[in-house]
């Protein structure tokens, strides 16, 4: 599943109908639904508002939501938290990396945040201009490598 930088959403359809447009047709729908709130609580009360008027985070953790219900193998983000306030920045960063760890799914993640992408990533890759200029494992201790390749 690809979740693209920007909190997509069908601004039109509620909360609920945008989990519900992913979840038809799948043999655990609802079971996934309903997982998927457990990891973004504060979408259960807002089922019934429409997407459009959700914040900037509470879209970006509904197209999170939206991403998990098809219950993917790898998982794409790209930014997931640019331009959100720091409260839900936690809060999704803590759903990421307890996905990450709990298995059976492969996060590639684009983030600016470097030390939420070391504890996230098992290996990473500071890209310059397009060319891979720094790799390495991941985890805390390689923060201070990567923030020195991104400062030359």
């Amino acid at each position: 599943a690809y979740v693209p930088q920007g909190q997509q959403a069908f601004p039109h359809l509620t909360t609920a109908e945008n989990l519900q447009l992913v979840a038809d047709g799948r043999r655990r729908g609802r079971e996934a639904i309903g997982e998927a709130l457990d990891l973004f609580p504060a979408l259960r009360a807002l089922s019934s508002r429409r997407a459009g008027l959700l914040s900037g985070g509470q879209r970006q953790q509904l197209a999170l939501a939206r991403a998990l219900v098809t219950e993917p193998r790898i998982l794409l983000l790209d930014e997931p938290t640019e331009g959100i306030q720091p409260s839900v920045v936690a809060e999704i960063e803590e759903t990421i990396l307890a996905l990450a760890a709990r298995g059976g799914l492969s996060v590639l993640l684009v983030e600016q945040h470097v030390g939420f992408a070391m504890r996230a990533a098992q290996r990473y890759y500071v890209l310059e201009a397009g060319r891979v200029t720094s790799s390495g494992a991941g985890g805390q201790e390689a923060e201070g490598a990567v923030r020195e390749a991104l400062s030359v």
